[in-house]
């Protein structure tokens, strides 16, 4: 490429700036051409050295659940072949519990607009990224419909999930080498249940969000949905981003001086938990 063409192509400062600002809502923070970062609702920068990264030179990986792609470019910039990318833009089709699902879409209709997505084609755009972005749930995943990969990612969307055991499963139909959950779990039941496995019902509408497991019922739903388990991080915390909302009255209940003793700063509970394909025969 000629420094003519480069220069053509490349953003400048003020057209990141305003491509950054024409996104109504930013879920990841995500750093951009020119020191510019996306104002995300959460903040993985700081945690990616506690979430079990293999090597991943050459290998064919899959971001399920990618939002605005925070994971998907990690692993492209990790050296990875080819990266697939998938999501459902329209969230009427999300996991809501019927309750709240009018109001549900009518906020998001507000907050994100009719589709989520623009993040993830104005990230790749600035990036000069080559990952391919799906439109799919993670239901309907199959070997049929995009392929096997060496390596697949799940990263803080299982809580989400009416039934993450057959979301798992469909993930390991399509995994051929290493997957890694990195989602939430509650510390509380944790601590107090450190061998029983247990999943909270939440069924809160407003969060869309369904269960709550301790670190032994988010490995067993690992397990059940035949994963071999290899390896394990500590719990840590999942930073709020610049462009969360305030959450002061969650802090008082969530963020208190035992959470960050425990996780070594404020934030949400996640593991990271590193699987192979079990043998099934």
């Amino acid at each position: 490429m000629s420094d003519a063409t480069s220069a053509a192509t490349t953003p400048t400062a003020d057209e990141v700036r305003q491509a950054v600002d024409s996104v109504p809502l930013w879920y990841h923070t995500i750093d951009l051409p020119h020191g510019i970062s996306t104002p995300g609702w959460f903040d993985l920068r700081p945690i990616l050295d506690k979430m079990l990264w293999p090597d991943l030179t050459g290998k064919r990986c899959l971001d399920v659940g990618t939002w605005d792609g925070f994971l998907a470019f990690e692993m492209e910039r990790r050296g990875a072949s080819e990266v697939v990318a998938i999501d459902i833009p329209d969230h009427t089709q999300w996991d809501v519990p019927v309750r709240g699902r009018a109001h549900v879409a009518k906020t998001l209709d507000v907050m994100v607009g009719e589709e989520k997505g623009n993040g993830f084609e104005t990230a790749h755009r600035l990036l000069g990224s080559k990952v391919q972005r799906t439109i799919s749930s993670v239901y309907d995943l199959t070997p049929d419909k995009v392929g096997e990969f060496d390596f697949a990612i799940c990263g803080s969307l299982l809580l989400h999930l009416r039934d993450p055991v057959r979301a798992l499963e469909a993930i390991r139909s399509v995994t051929r080498g290493q997957f890694l959950s990195t989602d939430f779990l509650r510390l509380r039941t944790t601590i107090m249940h450190p061998r029983k496995p247990i999943a909270q019902l939440d069924g809160d509408p407003a969060l869309v969000q369904w269960w709550h497991p301790n670190l032994a019922g988010l490995r067993h739903m690992i397990h059940t949905a035949g994963f071999e388990i290899t390896k394990q991080s500590r719990p840590y915390a999942i930073p709020l981003g610049v462009g969360h909302p305030p959450v002061t009255a969650l802090k008082d209940k969530a963020f208190g001086l035992g959470r960050r003793a425990l996780l070594g700063r404020d934030g949400l509970p996640h593991v990271a938990i590193l699987t192979e394909p079990s043998r099934l025969d």
